[in-house]
């Protein structure tokens, strides 16, 4: 098994470099870089976006841009499509680093990346590392908790289910399964506040942030209870819309094993039904399950939360991401693109030794990787 971690681990570098080869290559060709989007906003096409990325790391790159053109020009940089001065503008591609090849910004970003410096953004004026470590709690916070209850709410539910196969008790359960299969979760938290965040009904729930103003003069036990109030309704809005496939895949895993031979020979030994359940079909059936842990975390972590985040104003990694997307701001796409991969990739490795871990007659060695 230690051979085929060494070249699962020797394989990493590889991946991820043609991972960020492609997005690089990708945001090239993609019309609107940071260079034409500053113009847009030095020419007063685009102020409000200006605005919008303003903020705690101090003055914007925008804001440096725009009073330095002021200063040149002595008139108001909102001058609708008047021209600017050739040399301003290659001023500006040398600020973003856009005087140099592609092909050379590119050598520049991967030898940065891999010593973990990821440089400062674009707009905010703060290193991308800073901006990741602060908006990881709430990301952290939603995506763990969403998927430990999933995970204790689906694979219970699904043995229910498949011991249980074309009862009552099945078919109206399945009813559920389809309408959080078929209903996203954004719709679902939308449909909380309205009922118990001060939409319409009862006001229980605060709608904004992870704690209250005051959770700094709460003591531990009114700090955890302000925590998980304030999770209460952004968490479950991600559970119902994500444990009906985790449910019917623990269901489905259970019937195939449940309809295997051993089970016939193990209850025809006298096996009690928990002891064949819980001490043979349990094991296999879980393997499937168990590995697609690590990738059902990176997904709701870093991706399932995205609208769930603005819709709560939870200030976390998904809205984080889909910010530096609008903006174009390079650092931060390129920077957290490097480190989430870099974890989905490792976790990969942890799924398949999980999968050895669970049942050590599986034996990677053997295969070609």
């Amino acid at each position: 098994m230690l051979a085929y971690v060494v070249r699962r681990l020797a394989l990493i570098p590889v991946t991820l470099f043609g991972i960020m080869l492609i997005n690089f290559a990708v945001a090239q060709l993609a019309p609107g870089g940071p260079v034409e989007l500053m113009i847009a906003r030095i020419k007063g096409t685009a102020v409000e976006a200006t605005a919008r990325v303003s903020g705690a790391g101090g003055e914007t790159m925008g804001g440096q841009v725009s009073r330095s053109m002021a200063q040149q020009e002595g008139t108001s940089v909102y001058r609708g499509a008047q021209g600017l001065d050739p040399a301003f503008i290659k001023e500006i591609e040398k600020q973003f680093g856009f005087d140099k090849p592609p092909a050379e910004r590119f050598a520049k970003m991967m030898k940065d990346y891999i010593r973990f410096d990821f440089g400062k953004s674009f707009y905010r004026d703060v290193p991308v590392v800073r901006l990741i470590v602060e908006k990881m709690p709430v990301s952290i916070s939603l995506g763990l908790w969403s998927t430990l209850i999933i995970y204790l709410v689906s694979i219970p539910l699904g043995i229910a289910k498949a011991t249980r196969d074309g009862s009552a008790f099945d078919i109206g359960t399945s009813w559920a399964v389809i309408v959080g299969y078929a209903v996203p979760g954004f719709l679902f938290a939308i449909l909380l506040i309205v009922l118990f965040a001060g939409g319409t009904y009862v006001s229980w729930f605060p709608l904004r942030g992870l704690t209250s103003p005051d959770w700094d003069q709460l003591g531990w036990a009114g700090k955890i209870r302000d925590y998980f109030w304030h999770l209460a309704l952004p968490v479950t809005a991600l559970v119902i819309g994500g444990f009906a496939s985790l449910t019917m895949l623990t269901k489905n895993c259970f019937l195939d094993e449940i309809n295997k031979q051993y089970v016939v020979t193990a209850r025809a030994k006298g096996l009690t039904e928990r002891r064949v359940l819980y001490g043979h079909v349990f094991r296999n059936a879980m393997l499937l399950i168990i590995a697609g842990f690590p990738s059902a975390l990176v997904g709701i972590l870093f991706t399932g939360a995205l609208l769930v985040e603005i819709i709560f104003s939870l200030d976390g990694i998904g809205l984080l991401g889909y910010q530096a997307v609008i903006n174009r701001d390079y650092p931060v796409m390129f920077g957290t693109l490097y480190i989430f991969s870099l974890l989905g990739l490792v976790l990969n490795l942890v799924s398949d030794l999980t999968y050895h871990f669970v049942d050590p007659r599986i034996d990677f060695e053997k295969r070609e990787v």
